[in-house]
């Protein structure tokens, strides 16, 4: 799974996308240890997709909205799009050891909507609205549920390592279900979460989801919410590290990765169904977030 960097305007830090190869499942699974490759630090950042961190022993720190968390056997981090992780030092982790958990929309199957409207409309998503720079949600793990919350990441794990017949099928089915542990969990803090889902933001993700496959600006989206175009780009970076053109960009390649994978429509076709008139600049464009073209993308994946 490769990792894209944005690099970081207005004061915020820079964001990280997930980018799945051609055939990759959005999804990844890996071990949060001491010597799990950091050397030397990592510097502060947010994601733009949702993730989880789940220790099974204690000792050490992590750093979310500039918070330092002592890391205990049972924790549990929430970490929303948007949210600012701290810098991870090498020795941040002395004696803890967990998982993280790391997925886009696409993983939950296609009829998802894309972007960040699926997290504030998916019922299983629902813990992961916040909104940024307030920090992960952070949960606690009853110490006799804790052997089958190692077991279920662990076969999350497996499957996308191994890859074995079935895969595609049994990844989301491990997601779901650890997905509706995490809600179950989070029961309690719902009704606070509900109360700061922030409209505003609901509301311009709800017109990006509508108008993605048409010709569709900053202005279009400003006018459409009533806000000026200044107050909304900053708003929106704000919370999420991402400008609204970088959200409806996103959105197009969603659905123009879905197209190529699923379909036989010819590339100009896919390009003018997620808002691309222009067939030369939707390969383009395709091809400085992918770093190839869309049939090679297609070609790859099979």
């Amino acid at each position: 799974m490769k990792a894209v960097r944005t690099a970081p305007r207005g004061g915020r830090p820079p964001t990280y996308s997930m980018l799945p190869a051609p055939g990759e499942l959005p999804v990844a699974a890996l071990r949060l240890e001491h010597e799990m490759g950091i050397n030397g630090s990592f510097e502060e950042h947010t994601h733009d997709f949702p993730g989880l961190a789940y220790f099974e022993s204690g000792g050490g720190v992590l750093r979310t909205g500039r918070r330092e968390w002592p890391v205990e056997a049972g924790d549990l981090f929430v970490i929303a799009p948007g949210d600012v992780m701290g810098r991870i030092e090498a020795t941040d982790l002395p004696h803890a050891e967990g998982w993280g958990v790391f997925f886009t929309a696409d993983a939950l199957g296609p009829d998802v909507p894309g972007a960040h409207l699926a997290w504030r409309t998916h019922p299983l998503l629902f813990p992961f609205v916040r909104g940024g720079a307030i920090g992960a949600l952070r949960l606690r793990v009853p110490e006799a549920d804790r052997p089958e919350w190692t077991n279920r990441i662990q076969a999350l794990h497996d499957e996308l390592a191994q890859r074995r017949d079935g895969y595609r099928d049994a990844v989301p089915a491990h997601l779901v279900l650890l997905l509706v542990a995490v809600s179950r969990l989070a029961a309690d803090v719902v009704g606070d979460l509900r109360e700061n889902s922030e409209p505003l933001l609901a509301e311009v993700f709800d017109v990006i989801e509508r108008r993605y496959p048409e010709p569709l600006s900053l202005r279009d989206v400003a006018a459409a919410v009533s806000i000026s175009p200044g107050h909304l780009t900053s708003t929106v970076r704000r919370r999420t590290g991402r400008t609204v053109q970088e959200w409806i960009t996103e959105r197009r390649m969603v659905q123009a990765r879905r197209l190529l994978a699923a379909t036989e429509l010819p590339i100009s076709e896919i390009g003018r169904q997620v808002g691309f008139p222009d067939a030369g600049y939707f390969a383009r464009t395709f091809g400085k977030v992918h770093g190839m073209s869309p049939a090679r993308w297609r070609r790859a994946g099979t």
